[in-house]
């Protein structure tokens, strides 16, 4: 497999920078004795203008993600590309599942305790514009997500190239308003956020939580990882802690860039260390780079369970199963830019589990915060999965081969 150098847009590389700047200057500020309301006033503004495109958003993130990314993995449809999705996907469902199983348990005693129930931060200062301004999306969340899942499976199922190039262009449309929209004025709208969470006297009980799930967050991220290589290494007969250590050069590196795309090469030699045949890792980690989100599953749905359990929200296992099987056909096309994922995840956030535009503000300064421990966690799942497939397959894809590498690399395109 040929090197890849993936270029990282720059709005990505600085977003944490920016939500961090937009965390202190907010909370500093809105401490500020004698601040007057009126300085308050026009970020409220912002913020309710804002929060009301991302609801109009919702749909069309649903839409231009889940459908193209159901088509892409359809139209190479052969045994291993098969096998390696189905592991790959059942791990993310696992690590979505079984961090909710922890977090059930232990959020309530953590939290609980320390944090009495918060309110909506938008209470505290009020919007300009009222009640007066109303965008409505152009589709429910529901009535958007059966048509992608339509969409998307009749056209693998079809193989109808020109509607399937279509909604690549749609998926491409999508990803640029993400980009060039939404991840710029994040900050802003974090900033705005919490600034009234400030001057409402709510930070202290926030930044308290924040730490808390954090931590309990990069805590499962660690035990998903050897879970995963004891797994690897029973199916694959290795020893799991020396293939994990194998994969460090990955980890690390990952860390770094915040994508999981431009570490693939890295991915790539690392698995090859671990005995992964060079055909089998050229397929199974540059498809998995964009399939595998194990890490960022585990983040989401920590942080999503965390700001329920302090704003009182209903917490069911049906709403919560069924953002957690959502959310990981949703962040198929967000692995390849830092902080991706997250805005991927909003029509699952937003729509399925009924955050306002707030809390989802409250949600991207929480992931954004350790956005590359979820990435590096992903990309060296990406290494238990190889030696598994590399095991079943017998280091070959056989006659698979030319189309199941093509599709890897099809997939991995379409996130740059």
């Amino acid at each position: 497999m040929a090197e890849k150098n993936v270029r990282i847009p720059t709005v990505f590389r600085q977003l944490l920078f920016w939500v961090l700047v937009a965390i202190v200057a907010g909370a500093l500020i809105g401490m500020l004795p004698g601040l007057p309301k009126g300085f308050i006033t026009p970020f409220a503004t912002f913020n309710d203008i804002f929060g009301k495109f991302l609801s109009f958003c919702i749909p069309l993130i649903i839409l231009g993600l889940v459908g193209p990314a159901l088509a892409d993995l359809g139209r190479g449809a052969g045994k291993w590309l098969l096998a390696t999705v189905a592991i790959a996907y059942g791990s993310t469902l696992f690590a979505g599942f079984g961090t909710y199983g922890v977090a059930s348990l232990v959020f309530p005693r953590i939290l609980t305790e320390s944090a009495p129930e918060l309110k909506e931060p938008k209470n505290a200062v009020a919007s300009l514009l009222g009640d007066n301004l109303n965008i409505t999306p152009v589709l429910d969340v529901t009535g958007a997500l059966i048509l992608a899942f339509i969409l998307g499976i009749c056209m693998a199922a079809l193989n109808t190239p020109t509607l399937h190039h279509a909604y690549s262009e749609f998926r491409e449309i999508t990803m640029l308003m993400i980009k060039r929209a939404i991840v710029p004025l994040l900050p802003l709208f974090i900033f705005g956020t919490f600034l009234n969470m400030s001057y409402s006297g709510q930070i202290a009980l926030v930044i308290k939580v924040m730490i808390k799930v954090i931590l309990v967050s990069v805590i499962l991220t660690v035990v998903l990882l050897l879970l995963q290589y004891t797994v690897a290494g029973a199916i694959a007969k290795v020893n799991p802690f020396v293939a994990l250590g194998r994969m460090a050069k990955a980890y690390f590196t990952a860390l770094g860039t915040a994508s999981s795309a431009a570490t693939i090469p890295v991915t790539y030699q690392c698995a090859r260390n671990n005995g992964v045949s060079a055909e089998i890792a050229g397929f199974t980690i540059p498809l998995c780079a964009t399939i595998h989100l194990g890490g960022s599953t585990v983040k989401i749905t920590a942080f999503a369970l965390a700001v329920m359990q302090m704003t009182g929200q209903p917490i069911t296992f049906g709403k919560m199963a069924m953002a957690i099987i959502i959310l990981g056909i949703t962040m198929v096309a967000a692995p390849g830019v830092p902080g991706g994922a997250i805005a991927a995840a909003q029509g699952v956030l937003m729509g399925f589990l009924g955050f306002s535009p707030e809390l989802y503000s409250l949600m991207v300064a929480l992931y954004v915060a350790i956005d590359s421990i979820g990435t590096a966690t992903n990309v060296t799942g990406d290494g238990a999965i190889a030696l598994v497939v590399n095991k079943l397959a017998g280091g070959s894809l056989g006659n698979e081969k030319g189309k199941a590498m093509a599709t890897a690399e099809t997939m991995v395109s379409a996130t740059d």
